[in-house]
């Protein structure tokens, strides 16, 4: 068994003018993959913000007084502070970081906003709504190549209690959330009642180090050779309840 993964350069650099999907399948093949069923697309994020719009310009923000009172007591950018803010419901740490629990109910760093890999100037949101968002690739891609995929949307965000980032999923369609492996058997017929992994955030990760951090330009992998559990659960499925958070 293999699980084999491709990193796909994706030129020229996405806007909300660009036929996204079009584009993706044209660097498939220019890289000399052929999608095959079963296959799971794995895309950054970043393009798909900038393919909806989720683009915002320095200029066109007022920053707010608590905005402004934040950023100088740690040393943030100000407008970088007013747009996490407006993407947060809640803010769960102001002091050195600024930890937001955002609208889709991700706890992250300064809600997602970054200006990496964002037009001069500028800072990229987050997708409104990253499930709604792979399932409009996923519906397009199959239309155009008959093939039953997975689509995930991703993101490079830290985790509790350990440094350094990794790829986590923030959205998804055609895969299930999860893979449950309750009823199975370990290594010594013993039944499991409870085990569950959360499937989308290892493809996520598994692609993270073909997508890079900087100018690779390579937005999208695809991941070949991983069974994964189909089902209902979607990325808005994993972030755990205020009541099952141990970290606030």
């Amino acid at each position: 068994m293999a699980i084999m993964a491709f990193g796909i350069k994706v030129i020229p650099l996405v806007d909300k003018d660009t036929d996204l999907v079009g584009v993706m399948l044209n660097s498939v093949q220019q890289g000399g993959v052929n999608l095959e069923s079963n296959d799971i697309v794995v895309v950054a994020h970043t393009v798909v913000s900038k393919w909806e719009g989720r683009v915002v310009s320095r200029s066109e923000v007022e920053v707010s007084e608590g905005a402004i009172t934040i950023a100088e007591r740690s040393g943030f950018d100000p407008v970088h502070v007013e747009l996490a803010l407006r993407e947060s419901v809640s803010v769960l740490r102001e002091d050195g970081v600024l930890i937001t629990e955002t609208k889709s109910g991700l706890v992250c760093n300064f809600s997602g906003v970054d200006a990496s890999n964002a037009p001069p100037d500028s800072f990229v949101l987050l997708p409104e709504d990253s499930d709604a968002s792979a399932e409009r690739i996923l519906v397009e891609v199959s239309r155009r190549t008959g093939l039953n995929l997975a689509v995930i949307i991703s993101d490079t965000q830290g985790r509790p209690w350990r440094r350094g980032s990794v790829n986590v999923a923030l959205g998804c369609a055609g895969i299930n959330a999860f893979k449950h492996n309750k009823g199975r058997r370990d290594l010594y017929g013993r039944e499991l009642d409870q085990s569950m992994v959360c499937q989308i955030d290892e493809i996520a990760s598994l692609a993270e180090p073909l997508m890079g951090q900087a100018d690779g330009r390579v937005p999208v992998v695809i991941v070949r050779g991983y069974r994964y559990e189909t089902g209902t659960e979607s990325g808005g499925s994993v972030p755990r309840s205020r009541e099952e958070d141990l970290f606030r």
